[in-house]
């Protein structure tokens, strides 16, 4: 957690040093939200939900009974597709919680 730079009496190094502490503050929060996202993935028509943590950690998995209908093999493609769209989103969640990091 940041704090207050203390003032210095130099105006300019007051101001940089007040920036620098908002930035820093910024970057701490951002990293908070992104140890905080998941993603979100589906296949075969809803039935196969995958959620992940942003480590890429296995957050939930829902099977639709109809799902369990559709044969192992099958079964296994959708949520191995429902997996990677989870990935996709995590990733592309990720990518622009961090870009608001460096935003002006």
């Amino acid at each position: 957690m940041t704090t207050t730079p203390p003032r210095t009496g130099d105006p300019e190094l007051d101001h940089a040093l007040a920036a620098f502490a908002a930035r820093t503050a910024r970057l701490e929060e951002v990293t908070r939200l992104l140890s905080e996202t998941t993603g979100r993935g589906e296949s075969a028509g809803g039935q196969v939900t995958v959620e992940l943590s942003a480590t890429g950690s296995l957050a939930g998995l829902r099977l639709d009974p109809r799902a369990l209908r559709l044969g192992s093999d099958a079964l296994a493609e959708a949520i191995t597709e429902a997996f990677r769209r989870a990935e996709e989103d995590v990733a592309r969640r990720s990518h622009d919680l961090a870009r608001t990091a460096f935003d002006p």
